[in-house]
């Protein structure tokens, strides 16, 4: 028996506010198709996570926030992730504060190659054509509920194109902060890479304050046309007052490739779903997911590739670092379709607990439906070795400082491989101070 869901928002106030913001016909039906679906989907069913046991019931109304003049009237923990990209005010930056961006600057250079990188509201204004050809076409609107409510309630947002040919030598970078718990926090992220381009794009999610369990439903689809190459590295950094819901997912077109570098440090209850679909003969995917969890912290990661392409590779490692009473479900799949033949998929997934209380549970599945291919998977969940504390303080290294040197060490294989320095050093930072609360 289904019951009653409560939505958000109903029919009439949506349209209005669609209206409202100057929205195209095509987008203001398409939040009533998916508004309409959110009222009859289910909540996605997720690997020994109840997710139906949350408290999904706050998110907040659009509230535009005024534009910013100057990246000093950021708050210093936003300031310093800008920082450390560029000097002063970079160029290439794009800056959401709860539900509408609020600065966007973008290089002469990349403007003259044809490059777009702006709010996906501006985009809806400016490039509506090719808006509507990609926008909720990698994750669908029909999935589940939270799919439905993003497509329905969305709003800011990136859109990146790159066209033909161009490769972008400089990352990209946005930054979603919210702070503000009666305001609607659900940017949708659009990256279209045509035939042969290249770009990395980077992003940061902040928070401030107390949220009272808002919601975060965020959706990111990327395109990889032919021979394109898309690095997307993301870092999670929200505050346990905040309930963070994320779908990721590229489709890779022949000989394309994505690389997903993707740090789960929030301190609240985590959704995260991050999916390349391997269209294309010779497509490739990199996944490098690190997590920590704290307190009574429930995540549920997933990393998935799904194989159609002939000679597809996928490679996907995640580690999870778990203390206090926290629990992780990680979940690695690979689906290698009948018709992709010699397509190879590899993944790891490992969790080290750091308490009694703390749980971890890793699950490699392999769903293999082709002869002709090669896959294997890991998959380990454990305490910190006891004889390797042992040996570290023998050699005069405090218990502390030897259980660190093995977390990092744990950590290693991901963070030492990924190709950003300066994410490298953001995220080591980062899990110094999660786990450096006691």
């Amino acid at each position: 028996m289904s019951t009653q869901t409560v939505l958000p928002i109903d029919r009439a106030g949506l349209v209005e506010l669609s209206k409202s913001r100057q929205e195209p016909e095509w987008m203001t039906r398409l939040r009533e198709q998916a508004l309409e679906l959110a009222g009859s989907l289910e909540l996605p069913k997720l690997e020994k996570t109840r997710i139906d046991r949350w408290n999904l019931q706050s998110y907040g109304t659009y509230k535009p926030a005024a534009a910013l003049q100057s990246l000093d009237q950021l708050p210093e923990a936003a300031k310093s992730l800008l920082a450390e990209n560029g000097q002063g005010n970079p160029d290439n930056v794009l800056i959401q504060k709860n539900s509408s961006v609020i600065y966007n600057s973008v290089s002469e250079a990349l403007q003259q190659q044809g490059v777009i990188f702006c709010s996906l509201e501006e985009a809806l204004k400016s490039h509506g054509d090719l808006v509507q050809q990609h926008f909720m076409t990698v994750v669908g609107k029909d999935e589940n509920r939270l799919t439905a409510l993003h497509a329905a309630l969305w709003s800011g947002g990136v859109f990146l194109y790159v066209p033909k040919n161009v490769s972008v030598q400089v990352p990209v970078q946005a930054l979603f902060l919210t702070d503000d718990a009666e305001a609607s926090f659900s940017p949708h992220v659009l990256i279209v890479a045509e035939q042969h381009a290249s770009v990395t794009y980077v992003d940061n999610f902040v928070s401030e304050g107390d949220l009272g369990n808002l919601v975060h439903n965020g959706v990111v689809e990327i395109i990889v046309k032919p021979g394109a190459k898309v690095t997307f590295a993301s870092v999670h950094n929200l505050n346990n007052s905040v309930i963070d819901l994320t779908y990721r997912r590229a489709n890779v077109d022949n000989d394309g490739s994505i690389e997903w570098i993707v740090g789960e440090m929030n301190f609240g209850n985590v959704m995260s779903d991050t999916t390349s679909i391997l269209k294309g003969n010779g497509s490739q995917s990199d996944a490098k997911v690190i997590c920590v969890g704290t307190a009574e912290q429930k995540l549920n990661i997933t990393t998935r590739a799904v194989h159609f392409g002939k000679s597809s590779d996928s490679n996907m490692i995640t580690r999870a670092v778990m203390r206090d009473e926290a629990t992780a479900i990680v979940n690695g799949i690979t689906k290698i379709e009948h018709g992709a033949t010699k397509a190879n998929g590899e993944q790891t997934e490992k969790v080290l607990m750091l308490s009694p209380k703390a749980r971890g549970d890793a699950n490699p599945i392999l769903l293999i439906d082709e002869d002709d291919v090669t896959a294997g998977h890991a998959a380990s969940v454990g305490q910190v070795n006891a004889e390797q504390v042992y040996y570290l303080m023998s050699r005069g290294i405090s218990k502390e400082e030897a259980q660190r040197l093995i977390i990092y060490g744990f950590l290693a294989p991901v963070v030492s491989d990924i190709p950003s320095d300066i994410i490298q050093s953001q995220l080591q930072r980062l899990v110094e101070r999660k786990l450096g609360q006691q």
